[in-house]
């Protein structure tokens, strides 16, 4: 159907025309001065101080963001130059985000778990002048390369204990910075709004530095434009934000994703966005604060479908019997919801008596009480994944896009299918080329990559942005995405396969934490397994087998056993040339710090195919 490049142009795409650009002709720090102005004392954030949740309205949100930029100003940042952002989520974060931008600056987002060296690399790259650090551990990384960045001028910090004492001129607090800000709002009441109307729709807002697969991460310039336009265009027609929708922050803010959720949603929809705690806390999180969306990467949706499949092995035998009794209604009823079909009234009724008496007890358990939708997003998920949530009945989608794109390019309007992540979005141009590469055109494809022309030409041609994956289109133009293109297999026997897929099939197993398929010019197919070392640990236990470590359960002959049977149930729904023939279990957790993962926890195959090369040899009757 566009296997020949031809362009598919959205319906709507020109839709509203000079309606349309006005929508989208301005810049977040704007919409912030708008949203302000409508909302006022109205709850924009909620954060969690001394285990009490604390709200920040519109108003204070707008008067942090302006205290900041002027206090910049006042440290001598100029329009132009770039401040970087290092620390975990927090209301500081954005306000700083914002008030970067709203001088005409380019905010940089830096992994908190990034190392010293990798903190150095970006703040030498992306040329910070500044950097906002949230607490001493953060700031303790800047200071180990600090004579590495002759342009860096400030360590500005959120967190100032443990800090007292250094004695470092690089080194001001972030409310010395507020209060320079406050000064020069004294002498000058309008500085701040004569900054944000400067600030044109097609300036460059933020960097988002990929998180590096290969070699070092680019930095993709995302403009207003393009945050802007992909919101309204992009996400609106698929999840129908509005004033009224709640939103957790918990994903690393410098990931585009989180950095739509987090900043974007709310200054363009009107939405509240309150903080998690940390990574740790966000099931406990979500079910003090009842979001009505929650968007995740697939790890934390696999990680809470498995916590419910290990609560339903310890419940009581009536309670698991009633969610098997019920569960068949919940799929039921998600189907005809999936086929946008209207649900007929016995289905209803009998998913009333399921919701009463199983989904609603599970659904507050894992914090979507009042969730209207749950989105997957990041990586490949496995379809049984998702209809586990749709059989609670919240409706659960599965988006795809890329920070190029500065977040969506496709997620499902009307019908939900399995394994589908949904019809290109409207307001894109959208292709695959002949080798069925993914392809897209249109105002949100970001500017370039920061100093790297090359890479900018290699993956935008003609103005397409050319994706890396692979994607198929059904009857419907609904997209499968197959694979990225440098990680399909190919065997000895010439046959392509998705090795996504199979890990995907793996991962659905409660034990079975991370996989990583192998088989490229190979006879047959194999794969690397890290155990879930928290769920095998109890199982374990239950069975009365001692262990000490991940190293010493991951060694132990009935866990390989466990294993094995889990791997055979993968197989079951694996075509014969696709179904893993021998695996091993690692005998480590694969780690951010040894580069075998990235800070979303993407794993990086050409290193774990180097650090892993024995077992994989051994696996193919090797040494």
């Amino acid at each position: 159907m566009n296997t020949d490049g031809q362009a598919i142009i959205n319906d709507d795409q020109q839709a509203g025309g000079a309606t349309f650009m006005e929508r989208v002709n301005t810049t977040l720090p704007k919409l912030l001065l708008e949203k302000a102005g409508l909302y006022q004392d109205r709850v924009a954030m909620r954060e969690k101080f001394k285990g009490i949740w604390q709200e920040i309205s519109w108003n204070t949100y707008l008067e942090k963001a302006s205290e900041f930029c002027l206090g910049l100003t006042a440290l001598g940042m100029k329009k132009g130059d770039q401040a970087s952002i290092l620390g975990e989520n927090c209301p500081e974060w954005i306000f700083a985000d914002l008030g970067i931008q709203s001088l005409g600056g380019v905010a940089v987002g830096i992994y908190p778990t990034n190392s010293a060296e990798q903190v150095k690399y970006i703040l030498d790259h992306s040329e910070s002048k500044f950097i906002v650090v949230k607490d001493q551990e953060q700031a303790d990384k800047v200071l180990e390369v600090k004579d590495e960045l002759p342009q860096l001028k400030k360590i500005i910090v959120i967190d100032m204990k443990g800090l007292r004492h250094y004695n470092e001129p690089l080194i001001i607090s972030y409310k010395d910075v507020e209060a320079l800000g406050r000064e020069f709002l004294l002498k000058d009441a309008e500085a701040f709004k004569r900054l944000v109307a400067q600030g044109q729709t097609d300036d460059v807002a933020f960097i988002v530095y990929t998180s590096g697969t290969t070699g070092h991460p680019k930095g993709a310039m995302i403009s207003h434009r393009n945050m802007i336009h992909q919101l309204i265009n992009g996400i609106q027609p698929i999840l129908g934000f509005t004033e009224r929708d709640t939103l957790l922050s918990y994903l690393p803010l410098c990931h585009i994703l989180e950095r739509n959720i987090t900043m974007g949603m709310p200054l363009v929809f009107g939405s509240t966005v309150s903080f998690a705690e940390s990574i740790e806390t966000v099931q406990q999180n979500i079910q003090e604060i009842g979001p009505t969306f929650f968007a995740a990467v697939p790890r934390i949706l696999e990680k809470l479908h498995s916590s419910v499949q290990i609560k339903m092995d310890d419940t009581t035998r009536f309670k698991k019997f009633m969610y098997n009794l019920w569960k068949p209604v919940g799929l039921r009823v998600a189907r005809y919801k999936m086929n946008n079909e209207k649900v007929p009234l016995q289905w209803l009724l009998l998913y009333a008596m399921g919701y009463l008496w199983s989904f609603r007890a599970i659904r507050d358990k894992v914090g979507m009480l009042n969730c209207r939708v749950v989105m997957s997003g990041g990586a490949p998920i496995a379809p049984e994944i998702l209809t586990f949530f749709r059989s609670l009945g919240v409706r659960t989608v599965e988006m795809y896009g890329a920070t190029e794109t500065a977040g969506t390019v496709s997620g499902p309007h009307c019908k939900i299918k399995d394994g589908s992540v949904g019809e290109p979005c409207k307001g894109l141009e959208f292709r695959l080329a002949e080798d069925g590469e993914i392809q897209v055109k249109g105002d949100s494809v970001f500017v370039g990559y920061y100093r790297d022309p090359e890479a900018t030409c290699e993956v935008v041609r003609d103005g397409w942005y050319c994706t890396g994956d692979v994607g198929q289109l059904d009857e419907d133009n609904h997209l499968y995405i197959v694979d990225r293109k440098k990680d399909i297999i190919i065997t000895s026997g010439g046959k392509n396969i998705s090795p996504s897929e199979i890990e995907n099939k793996l991962k659905c197993s409660m034990y079975i934490k991370e996989a990583i398929a192998i088989g490229d010019r190979r006879k047959y197919i194999s794969a690397l397994i890290q155990i879930d070392y928290e769920n095998v640990g109890n199982w374990a236990q239950k069975n009365k087998i001692a262990y000490t470590t991940y190293r010493s359960l991951a060694e132990n002959p009935q866990v390989k056993e466990l294993i094995k049977q889990e791997v055979d149930v993968a197989n079951e729904g694996l075509a014969n040339v696709e179904g893993v023939k021998k695996f091993k279990i690692l005998e480590k957790e694969l780690d951010q710090d040894d580069g075998e993962v990235t800070a979303t926890q993407k794993v990086k195959r050409k290193t774990i195919e180097k650090v892993f090369a024995k077992e994989i040899a051994e696996m193919y009757g090797g040494r």
